[in-house]
């Protein structure tokens, strides 16, 4: 009977351990598919691009020197973020275009052909920059070295225009059309130039209308920097509203978006942004970063401070972790805002790749600056993931709210 009673007392356990081993083994591929699932979504987290957070609200785009995309490191880093690029130099007017019989073609060529291999589209950064001192001296003259004419002006900014938009209109989806046209502060009107005191307004008509003419599916940009300042604001939507009662073909407005940490920009932003919707004109944020050592400064009071800035360099040695939160938030309320106006809004681009790229390193004196998502070994920084989070936040409340 004992021996009967183990045997059974055996079969029991076997037959229970047999049990476990069959839930066990049934309920495996669900734990592993679990498991999976949980990886795959951390890892998604973790790989999730600037511009698959941004989805189909606005393309996300960055400013780069043709240089830069001979590193494989950047080029990798591009591709896997961005999905359109500006070139930062190589398009302009005094490098491709240096004399008037006098094209040089390579550098933009082989930043566009590096747009086309990786998938990526082209801003055409800029067909004209009305500054005297961002123009070639053939362009402002005669061979006689007298002052260009009216009609020469026009001419020859149609014969620029229509050369440079025509090579590139296959990878160009948006062009700078005209840069820094407006005057600054609370006098005048447009910026003296050869071009406005030459031809007033009409040489912004005649590039807009010739990209037009050579280009007729591209955005066209107007593009410029402190419009949200109001009395600079006044100019911007003075000038937009004129080019359209014109007719002239202005589709957005190119906000260059160099920010200063803490500049309290927000509600400026707000009403430039009302203003703009209000007059059936896109935006673009063309250049952003948020300066950490802050130059506003070196303008102040004719200059006085600048000597002591030119060896102002607060955080060569790191960046404190309060200026890094403070940047934080700031970046967060910016992407909170460009998705609330993500009607308006048709790209925002950084102006740089990486910490260690940023002209704010050099502009307006020397020193280490951190304006970017990138950190200078090409690491996503803490502010790139509130940016991401921002954008997964934001993406949900519409899902849920049926937007």
């Amino acid at each position: 009977m004992d021996d009967a009673i183990d045997e059974f007392q055996r079969s029991g356990v076997q037959l229970r351990f047999q049990s476990l081993l069959v839930v066990a083994l049934l309920a495996l591929p669900l734990i592993l598919a679990g498991s999976s699932i949980g990886q795959e979504s951390g890892e998604s987290t973790k790989k999730m691009s600037l511009k698959d957070a941004a989805g189909d609200r606005f393309k996300m785009g960055v400013g780069v020197s043709e240089q830069v995309l001979a590193d494989p490191q950047c080029a990798e880093l591009i591709e896997n973020q961005f999905q359109i690029l500006t070139p930062e130099n190589c398009m302009k007017p005094q490098g491709i275009h240096p004399a008037e019989e006098t094209w040089n073609f390579e550098a933009p060529d082989r930043f566009v052909a590096f747009a086309k291999d990786h998938g990526l589209e082209v801003v055409g950064h800029c067909l004209v920059w009305a500054k005297d001192d961002r123009t070639d001296d053939w362009m402002m003259q005669l061979d006689n070295g007298q002052a260009v004419s009216r009609d020469v002006l026009l001419r020859r900014i149609e014969n620029h225009v229509a050369t440079v938009v025509s090579r590139y209109q296959e990878s160009a989806t948006m062009w700078d059309v005209v840069n820094e046209a407006l005057a600054d502060g609370e006098e005048g009107y447009l910026r003296d130039s050869v071009y406005t005191r030459t031809t007033g307004i009409d040489f912004i008509e005649t590039a807009f209308r010739t990209a037009r003419k050579h280009d007729p599916d591209a955005l066209l940009i107007y593009n410029d920097y402190n419009c949200h300042f109001p009395d600079k604001r006044k100019k911007l939507i003075r000038l937009l509203s004129e080019l359209k009662d014109r007719g002239v073909p202005v589709d957005a407005y190119g906000m260059q978006g160099h920010f200063e940490l803490g500049d309290d920009s927000l509600t400026q932003l707000v009403e430039t942004f009302q203003a703009l919707r209000d007059l059936g004109i896109k935006v673009v944020v063309s250049e952003l970063d948020i300066d950490v050592v802050k130059r506003g400064r070196w303008w102040a009071d004719d200059g006085k401070y600048r000597d002591e800035l030119k060896t102002y360099d607060p955080y060569k040695d790191g960046l404190p972790d309060e200026i890094r939160q403070q940047q934080i938030k700031q970046y967060e309320a910016l992407f909170r805002l460009f998705d609330e106006y993500q009607d308006t809004i048709a790209r925002v681009s950084f102006w740089n790749l990486h910490d260690g790229q940023s002209w704010l390193n050099y502009f307006p004196w020397n020193r280490t600056n951190y304006p970017l998502l990138f950190d200078r070994q090409f690491q996503p920084k803490p502010a790139y993931d509130a940016v991401i989070n921002v954008l997964r936040e934001t993406e949900t409340d519409h899902a849920s709210s049926g937007e």
